[in-house]
């Protein structure tokens, strides 16, 4: 009996503490919802740092950046058009040789001997029409004996120009004016068509190779000046355009075109990288903003103006991009502060301060 006493209070005693426990939780939530629901509000705002920047007019020019190569105006593979031992070089690398200028030869002594031959016959072949014809006058011989003679003077004439064409192609000479490169081969070595013996370059002028954007390629014509720098050099040079592409690369979207630098004095070698520039508008009284101030919403162009304290959203029309600014058209004045930091956190009517003002 009296351990079904003991059994009966445990029981009464764990009631009454998770009842107590759950009057406890209830009052604890219902205080909490209270505390939420009648919570005063300040209607205040927080307020946000941000730079400003005050219009003014200022210049602004749009530039096509492009990158490009030197290369020579003229550039030949210096082959020989026979075969042969390579009994002369007259030429020393790196230097400069004029147009028809002889830089090497192969042998041609066979080629000699048979001309000597042929001028040899020549004599004679000329004696014997001089002869024919004087007898043709006296009718002493008939006309096709005459003409007979004629012919083996006139086959006789044609070997010889044969044999002399054969020796030039022994000679390789200069095609242009230029400056000569490393040569591959020695004398004593055997030439033939497939051997290059050395480069020859005209580096006077340069051309310039490089490749603007389609939107461009109405814009550019024969005679556009541009600027380039070159890697290492401290100094802009002046070339212009000469010839563009025909078509635009639809791959890259892009167009071929080719200027040319005097490059009177050498100094620049085919080959280089170059940075250029063209400049194809400039607007000298233009209001322009950076283009970080720009907030692009629902498909129109906003910014954000400092009044009074607060940000005041405005919509622009834009023109002319560059790399850090953007052409204003209409939607600002001059004199407008404009906000030019934390965009993305400005909304109408946000409280602004203005830390820094350019």
């Amino acid at each position: 009996m009296k351990r079904k006493w003991v059994i009966t209070t445990i029981v009464i005693v764990l009631f009454c503490l998770l009842y107590a426990g759950y009057k406890y939780y209830q009052h604890n939530k219902s205080a909490v919802v209270e505390n939420v629901h009648t919570a005063p509000t300040t209607g205040k705002q927080n307020t946000l740092n941000v730079n400003g920047l005050v219009i003014q007019h200022q210049s602004l020019t749009e530039d096509i950046a492009m990158v490009g190569n030197l290369l020579p105006d003229e550039e030949v593979d210096l082959t020989f058009e026979t075969s042969g031992k390579i009994v002369e070089i007259n030429f020393k690398e790196g230097t400069h040789v004029k147009k028809g200028e002889l830089l090497a030869k192969v042998n041609d002594k066979p080629l000699q001997a048979q001309l000597k031959r042929y001028e040899a016959q020549l004599k004679l072949a000329q004696d014997r029409v001089y002869r024919q014809s004087t007898l043709l006058e006296k009718d002493a011989v008939s006309q096709e004996a005459f003409e007979q003679a004629r012919t083996e003077l006139a086959m006789l004439n044609a070997d010889i120009d044969i044999v002399k064409q054969n020796i030039a192609l022994t000679e390789l000479r200069a095609p242009f004016d230029g400056v000569i490169g490393l040569r591959n081969v020695s004398e004593g070595a055997y030439a033939s068509p497939s051997v290059v013996v050395a480069k020859l370059s005209k580096i006077s002028p340069l051309k310039i190779d490089m490749y603007i954007p389609e939107r461009y390629a109405d814009e550019i014509s024969v005679g556009t000046p541009l600027t380039f720098t070159v890697e290492g050099r401290n100094h802009t040079y002046n070339a212009s355009v000469y010839a563009k592409e025909s078509e635009v690369d639809m791959q890259t979207r892009t167009l071929a075109i080719r200027a040319t630098y005097p490059n009177s004095n050498g100094q620049l070698m085919p080959g280089r990288f170059i940075s250029a520039r063209i400049r194809m508008s400039d607007i000298p009284n233009a209001i322009a903003i950076p283009t970080e101030a720009i907030v692009p919403e629902m498909g129109v162009d906003k910014v954000y103006l400092y009044r009074s304290g607060k940000a005041h959203a405005t919509t622009v029309k834009t023109g002319l991009r560059t790399d850090a600014l953007i052409h204003i058209i209409e939607g600002i004045e001059l004199g407008d502060t404009i906000i030019t930091s934390g965009t993305l956190q400005l909304r109408e009517g946000l409280p602004v301060k203005l830390d820094v003002i350019k």
